[in-house]
C-alpha cells in the first residue's frame, strides 16, 4: 500500500497563513464549489502530471468520494479545494463556505495569501492521510489548537469531541504515545472542532487494519453527519465507500507513455 509522506510542513502550510480581518456576509450558498476548466500541471524527473477538472460543482451538505488508484490526482484535487494548491488555469473557482462566494481564481492571480488563509482556517477542516499532529502538544491541545487559532471560546466542545472519539482518557498524551488508530482519531476531532463548513479527508484510513478502519470511519461520518458539514474524501476503498453511501465524482486517467504524461480528470 502506498501511503503519501504529509509532513507538518503540509498541515502548517494549510492552516497557519497569515490572515487577515475580512467579513464574508450574505445567504449560504447551495453549492460550495463550482469549478470549470481548472488545471494543475507538474514535471518532475523528465514526467508530467496533470490534473485536469473540466466541471465540478458541490452542493452543501454532500458525501463525495475521490475514488482511483495511487498518484491519479486525489490529493492533488483535494489539495486545489483546500485552497493551498494554486491552479494552474482556472476557467472558475468559485468557493462559498462562509456565505459570498469567493472567486478562489482571482485570489490566487493576486496571490493574496490573506485572504487564503482567512477561508481555509475559518470554513475548512483538512484530515490528513497520518495525522500531521503536532508532536510537542497533548492530544486535547491538538484538537482545540484551529479553534484556540480563531480566537473562539473555550466552551467544552473539544473535550466532547475527544470523549465521542474514545480518547477521553489520553488527554495529556503526546502523539507518540498513542496509536495509529488514536492519531487519526485526533486528526479528525482536530478539523471537525471549530465546525467548518466543509472537511477534506485524504486517505483517512489508509495507515489502519480492516477493523480499525471500519470503525474509524462510522465514527467519523457519525459526527460529519451531526455537523451538517459538506465531506469530500480521497480513498482507494471501494467497498467503503459504497457501505457508507458516499457518492463517487466521476474520473479518468490517462497515461502517455511515450512523452511520459499522466493526465486524470475528475468531473461532476
Amino acid at each position: 500500500m502506498n501511503v503519501r509522506p504529509v509532513t507538518l510542513d503540509r498541515f502548517f502550510s494549510f492552516f497557519f497563513a497569515r490572515t487577515g480581518a475580512r467579513s464574508f456576509n450574505g445567504a449560504m450558498a447551495d453549492t460550495v464549489f463550482t469549478l470549470t476548466d481548472v488545471t494543475k500541471a507538474r514535471h518532475e524527473g523528465g514526467a508530467g502530471f496533470e490534473l485536469c477538472v473540466p466541471r465540478l460543482e458541490v452542493p452543501r451538505g454532500a458525501r463525495l468520494a475521490l475514488v482511483g488508484e495511487s498518484g491519479c490526482g486525489k490529493s492533488t484535487l483535494l489539495d486545489l479545494l483546500g485552497l493551498a494548491l494554486s491552479p494552474t488555469t482556472a476557467g472558475a473557482f468559485t468557493f462559498s463556505g462562509g456565505g459570498t462566494p469567493a472567486d478562489i481564481a482571482a485570489i490566487w492571480q493576486r496571490r493574496d495569501a490573506n485572504h487564503l488563509g482567512e477561508l481555509r482556517k475559518r470554513h475548512i477542516g483538512y484530515v490528513l492521510q497520518t495525522g500531521a499532529l503536532v508532536p510537542y502538544l497533548g492530544v486535547l491541545e491538538n484538537i482545540d489548537l484551529t479553534r484556540r487559532l480563531l480566537g473562539l471560546p473555550d466552551d467544552g466542545t473539544s473535550r466532547r469531541l475527544a470523549a465521542r472519539l474514545g480518547l477521553a482518557g489520553h488527554l495529556d498524551k503526546d502523539p507518540a504515545a498513542l496509536s495509529v488508530g488514536e492519531r487519526q482519531r485526533v486528526a479528525i476531532g482536530r478539523a471537525l472542532a471549530h465546525r467548518p463548513a466543509v472537511i477534506l479527508a485524504d486517505e483517512p484510513t489508509a495507515s489502519l487494519d480492516p477493523h480499525t478502519a471500519t470503525r474509524v470511519m462510522e465514527l467519523f461520518m457519525e459526527l460529519i453527519d451531526e455537523t451538517g458539514a459538506t465531506l469530500i474524501v480521497a480513498t482507494h476503498d471501494w467497498h467503503q465507500v459504497d457501505r457508507l453511501g458516499l457518492t463517487k465524482v466521476g474520473h479518468a486517467l490517462h497515461r502517455d507513455e511515450e512523452h511520459k504524461v499522466t493526465t486524470a480528470s475528475f468531473s461532476t
